[in-house]
């Protein structure tokens, strides 16, 4: 049988209701809790993340909220809390409530649950996988990158308490917040006002055997500074050999360098930049008609980043870019305006591995991860 259904224009509802709902809003990062199914003491949730930030993305998430009516989690699909433990509802109303539940099987009873999402090895759980879009390490990626890839899901069963104990009744939690590794904490709700990303960038060319290092404190200071470095004080040139060192074993070969110029150094140094992962741009040529440049990622984490990215802006050279080697690069018209350059690694290619030790620990700085 197949059956066409035809919208009347001309009904009206007799259906009111009391409050008003906001529009759905926009923002660089979007989470969508979606009730599925509801029951007598519990319900299914979907909950869905989406990256729409052009050139943004978030790193192992952690997903956080407040509960509201001491409900708990009884079990997940496509991510996992990330403290399994049942003991705050065993000897509280959740344990007086639901005398004949198992509680060893419930994930989580904390008011303020935190959520990670799974490894790409559980997709296919049959108990905790088997969710379209959900176990990739917490990483969504740009749509500009891979549409794909842009959003995570992962469902729950949550338990309520009375008097919420009917179908109809649900109290939505509150206070969401989604954080990262190298990311900026997300606010949800209203759009804040928030401070620009910072990055990391040093500077070198062929025609100066010097290199200018990024800012002191580009992505904030350490928390005491006390007889050990300078936030006020500018970075010092550096020779090209010291941007495989770590900011920590500089000093040595940096006081040396400028000793070899006849330049001065502050007393005490400069603090670093403080950033898990910084880039070098490197002026390779120069000519009348354009001039070419050299781009490497070095990763200062102990956390590798597959399906890495990077994006420049120039607004006079965009227009007038050619072609990219080793990397993908391509174009992008953001806003209206075509300043941007998107790079990213060649398929197979695209993976930032993180800092290792040295040839040998006990005197060989560790290294970073590069490309």
């Amino acid at each position: 049988m197949q059956v066409c259904c035809i919208k009347d224009p001309k009904f009206k509802t007799n259906v009111t209701v009391d409050e008003e709902f906001l529009p759905r809003q926009s923002g660089d990062l979007t989470i969508m809790y979606d009730v599925t199914g509801t029951y007598e003491s519990n319900y299914w949730a979907q909950v869905i993340i989406s990256n729409h930030n052009p050139l943004g993305r978030p790193d192992n998430w952690k997903l956080s909220f407040d509960w509201r009516r001491d409900e708990f989690i009884y079990t997940m699909r496509g991510a996992y809390p990330y403290v399994v433990d049942s003991s705050d509802c065993i000897f509280c109303p959740q344990g007086t409530h639901y005398r004949d539940l198992d509680f060893g099987n419930v994930f989580n009873c904390e008011r303020r649950p935190t959520i990670i999402d799974l490894p790409p090895a559980k997709a296919n759980d049959t108990t905790l996988g088997l969710i379209p879009k959900c176990c990739r390490n917490g990483t969504n990626l740009p749509p500009t990158m891979d549409p794909s890839k842009s959003s995570s899901v992962f469902q729950t069963q949550v338990f309520k308490m009375p008097p919420d104990l009917n179908r109809a009744e649900l109290s939505p939690s509150q206070n969401w917040k989604i954080n990262g590794t190298l990311n900026p904490d997300c606010k949800c709700g209203p759009t804040p006002k928030v401070a620009s990303r910072k990055c990391r960038v040093s500077f070198s060319s062929y025609y100066n055997d010097s290199v200018v290092p990024c800012r002191t404190c580009a992505c904030g200071c350490p928390s005491n500074t006390a007889r050990t470095c300078s936030t006020n004080a500018p970075s010092v040139f550096l020779p090209p050999k010291a941007l495989l060192i770590p900011f920590e074993n500089r000093t040595a070969i940096t006081k040396a360098w400028a000793d070899l110029k006849h330049r001065t150094v502050p007393n005490p140094m400069p603090c670093g930049g403080n950033c898990g992962v910084s880039i070098n741009w490197h002026v390779y040529t120069d000519y009348s008609r354009g001039w070419s440049a050299r781009i490497t990622i070095f990763n200062w984490d102990e956390t590798a980043f597959p399906d890495w990215f990077a994006a420049v802006q120039m607004d006079k050279a965009t227009p007038g870019f050619q072609k990219m080697y080793n990397f993908t690069g391509t174009a992008l018209e953001l806003n209206g305006v075509n300043n941007t350059i998107f790079v990213q690694g060649l398929p197979g290619l695209n993976y930032l591995m993180a800092e290792i030790d040295g040839a040998n620990p006990q005197k060989d700085p560790r290294v970073p991860g590069k490309q």
